[in-house]
């Protein structure tokens, strides 16, 4: 079943399994002694839901360390994006954005683990079971954010703007967009009416950072130890979830709408930080880009 079918399955099926594998990783990299990112309630999450309760959340319940392909090398990957999307949000907030919108938040607790400037409203926009489990979790530990946060139950497959603005969004101020680990399993037309979206809500002064996948990947590619871990170990089939269909030029079609653009690749932040993937023959990673963009108006 391809993933843009089962993105309402819930937190432990489909998509939503994913970003308890993406918790995972991030309660690993805590305890790691060279952790890039920080993030307390990641195990509380892995631990809450039955369908990950007996995975790793630290590094010593990982034998093969970075050398395995699951927990090492995609974990890693994920601490990594993890760091990298954390400095994007606390720059555009430390140089004018009011706003950060979170689009398909999952578990992500931007709210609570970073250091915004005071006034900062955290919208997260997803499915409700999701929302409703990481609030559930959230509460049982007495977490308090140190942002103003609104959560947002939408489907980002069809209209979800109007929700935002009925939660409070304040389309004249300036925003700080982040997808992460959502656009794979988009459909193309659904990746594109997203990003109209996220345009025509964009003030002058606004930041979006996303992931994306190049080109269709070889047999070789899909033979990867990643992939077939992640399928294997935890039931978690990316290659099933990611839609198939080609990809659209997001950051072409940001350039045209006014906004500037910057792609990169996950290895440029490993060699910037020292520690994270490099690259690899027949790579899992190979693909994966990282876009900042900015939008000014003439």
């Amino acid at each position: 079943m391809a993933g843009t079918a089962r993105l309402g399955t819930g937190v432990e099926g489909g998509v939503g399994l994913t970003a308890l594998m993406v918790a995972a990783a991030r309660a690993i990299e805590t305890r790691r002694p060279d952790a890039l990112a920080q993030d307390v309630y990641a195990e509380h999450f892995v631990r809450a839901a039955q369908a990950s309760a007996h995975w790793p959340v630290h590094p010593r319940q990982v034998p093969d360390g970075d050398a395995d392909p699951l927990w090492g090398r995609l974990g890693r990957y994920f601490g990594l994006r993890t760091r990298v999307l954390d400095d994007f949000l606390l720059r555009s907030a430390h140089t004018g954005t009011s706003q950060v919108v979170l689009l398909g938040a999952g578990l992500d607790t931007r709210a609570f683990r970073l250091d915004l400037p005071p006034g900062r409203t955290v919208f997260e926009i997803d499915q409700e079971d999701v929302l409703a489990f990481k609030q559930r979790v959230l509460d049982r530990l007495g977490a308090a954010p140190t942002a103003r946060r609104v959560t947002v139950a939408a489907d980002l497959r069809l209209g979800w703007a109007g929700a935002l603005t009925a939660a409070g969004f304040q389309p004249a101020e300036p925003t700080a967009w982040l997808a992460e680990g959502l656009l794979l399993y988009l459909p193309r037309d659904a990746e594109r009416g997203l990003f109209a979206a996220v345009d025509g809500l964009s003030a002058d002064g606004s930041t979006l950072a996303y992931e994306v996948k190049l080109g269709t990947e070889s047999a070789a590619v899909r033979a990867n130890p990643v992939y077939s871990a992640a399928r294997n170990r935890i039931g978690v089939d990316l290659l099933a979830l990611f839609d198939g269909e080609p990809r659209p030029d997001s950051a072409g079609d940001l350039s045209e709408r006014g906004w500037s653009a910057s792609v990169r690749t996950p290895f440029d932040f490993s060699r910037h930080h020292g520690r994270g993937p490099l690259p690899e023959p027949d790579d899992a990673l190979g693909g994966n880009r990282w876009v900042f963009a900015h939008k000014s108006v003439p």
